[in-house]
């Protein structure tokens, strides 16, 4: 059974690389069945293929051992060939009827994987959790189709993509669309089944990164023409994605097992997908999935090798803690390298927009968090010098990245908007909101054994009880074998 389980993914996979030789000679095409568009072909859609074919074709590879000798290792690969194709029919839909039936279906099978032990209560705990929560997106969804088929008579994504104002049963389904994204992609409040996938096989948490927990972002991308018309949707998408980034970083930090942890960082970099997409930079959003999908598939399927390798390794002496001189330092240093690179690139490739900027800089205040080890008075000369260059090879590597997004997929997605007021507004409030937490990250060394701290580690540590709320709200703790 798993040879043929990697032999279908592999198949799809090698499928998914002509996909771009296809597209290079052909343009974009739709594949219809009597005049209902069923599957398209353009560059995002070839893009997740390739994503997907891949990272299902190595989570099958890996499940192949993990699951090696289980008496239900044929029901876990045949569950996966069937999210993974769920999934393909998902990115490339090419109308609302079948991007929702392929929604529908994949929240199914991973329902299964969640309950592939089904003896745990944590896991059929997880799985009530996340179907209801999926399953509010797929109705958000539907609705949003049949109030677009209301205002425009038709459900085709290319058409409605193309559409130059909304009325405003339109409107009202660009926030269905919002909403149903938030839910898919665990935002803040309902993101507690993500952090409970544990329970599954360690496969399944790597295959949520294909194309799974970051559907909602391929949602708002697929009918970005569509969303990027609704300033107010724009609008709550960086504020809720924004604050679900925060977070979620936040609850990460006080995680002591890796697995919760990678999940936390999850919920974190969902949130930042969505904030791009809110800021309009689709092309960044993208790269963000892309990028973090192989990012964080491989980083579970590691994750007990890379436990091993942590203990082995020989303990480090007293760490440098930087005080708040050192702190300033630091970000100051990392901002002016950041302003000279995006001055460069702005003289080489034309303007940039304050959206691109903005994002850039919330990006250093992570990196500023290193160089301020780096800074501190303890720190070593050769650290301070790796610091740095990791500032400036960040910036570097931030607008290296979104030249190619943009030339890859930039034709295909609508232009960044105009900053406006709100936009400014929001712009402001972001980089002002990520600035002072990256702030107190980089502090926390000197205040972590204040008493009060103590205690707001613990609430952190609980994800300031959101999820026990969300259990009590279901009648999770009393969930049967059988749900």
């Amino acid at each position: 059974m798993t040879q043929s389980a990697e032999l279908a993914t592999l198949g799809a996979l090698a499928m998914a690389l002509a996909g771009p030789v296809q597209f290079w000679s052909m343009g974009p095409l739709a594949l219809r069945l009597e005049g209902l568009p069923l599957l398209r072909l353009d560059a995002i859609s070839v893009t997740l293929a390739t994503l997907v074919s891949f990272v299902g074709w190595i989570v099958v590879r890996y499940a192949g051992r993990y699951l090696d000798g289980e008496a239900r290792e044929g029901r876990f690969h045949a569950l996966t060939l069937a999210a993974v194709a769920a999934v393909l029919v998902l990115i490339q839909a090419a109308s609302l009827p079948v991007l929702v039936v392929a929604f529908f279906a994949t929240g199914q099978i991973l329902r299964q994987l969640l309950l592939f032990y089904p003896d745990r209560p944590e896991a059929r705990r997880a799985a009530a959790k996340f179907i209801r929560v999926w399953l509010g997106g797929d109705v958000a969804l539907a609705v949003a189709m049949g109030l677009l088929w209301h205002s425009f008579g038709t459900t085709e994504i290319a058409t409605l993509v193309a559409a130059s104002a909304l009325d405003a049963p339109a409107q009202l389904a660009v926030a269905l669309i919002v909403l149903a994204a938030a839910l898919k992609t665990a935002a803040f409040p309902l993101h507690g089944w993500l952090t409970e996938v544990m329970e599954a096989p360690t496969p399944v948490s790597a295959l949520l990164h294909a194309g799974i927990i970051n559907s909602g972002g391929v949602l708002l991308i697929t009918l970005s023409g569509l969303v990027q018309h609704s300033a107010g949707a724009m609008a709550a998408l960086v504020v809720l994605g924004g604050f679900t980034a925060l977070f979620g970083a936040l609850v990460m930090l006080t995680q002591s097992a890796v697995k919760t942890a990678l999940a936390w960082s999850t919920v974190a970099q969902m949130g930042f997908m969505l904030l791009q997409c809110g800021l309009g930079l689709w092309a960044l959003a993208l790269l963000h999935i892309v990028a973090h999908s192989l990012y964080k598939a491989h980083a579970f399927l590691s994750s007990g090798g890379a436990v091993r390798a942590v203990n082995a390794l020989r303990k480090p002496g007293p760490v440098a803690v930087p005080d708040l001189a050192a702190v300033a330092r630091s970000f100051g240093l990392a901002l002016m390298l950041y302003l000279a690179v995006a001055a460069a690139f702005t003289l080489l490739v034309g303007d940039k927009s304050p959206q691109a900027l903005a994002l850039g800089t919330m990006l250093i205040f992570g990196v500023s968090y290193l160089i301020a080890q780096g800074l501190a008075d303890a720190a070593p000369g050769p650290l301070t010098r790796r610091t740095v260059a990791a500032s400036l090879a960040a910036a570097l590597a931030y607008f290296s990245f979104q030249v190619v997004a943009q030339w890859i997929w930039g034709p295909a997605l609508p232009a960044v908007p105009e900053t406006g007021p709100l936009e400014w507004a929001l712009i402001v409030l972001a980089v002002l909101s990520f600035g002072l937490v990256a702030f107190a990250q980089a502090l926390f060394p000197l205040w972590a054994h204040h008493p009060a701290t103590a205690g707001l580690r613990v609430h952190l540590a609980n994800g300031l009880y959101l999820n026990a709320l969300l259990d009590r709200m279901i009648g999770g703790f009393r969930t049967s074998p059988k749900s």
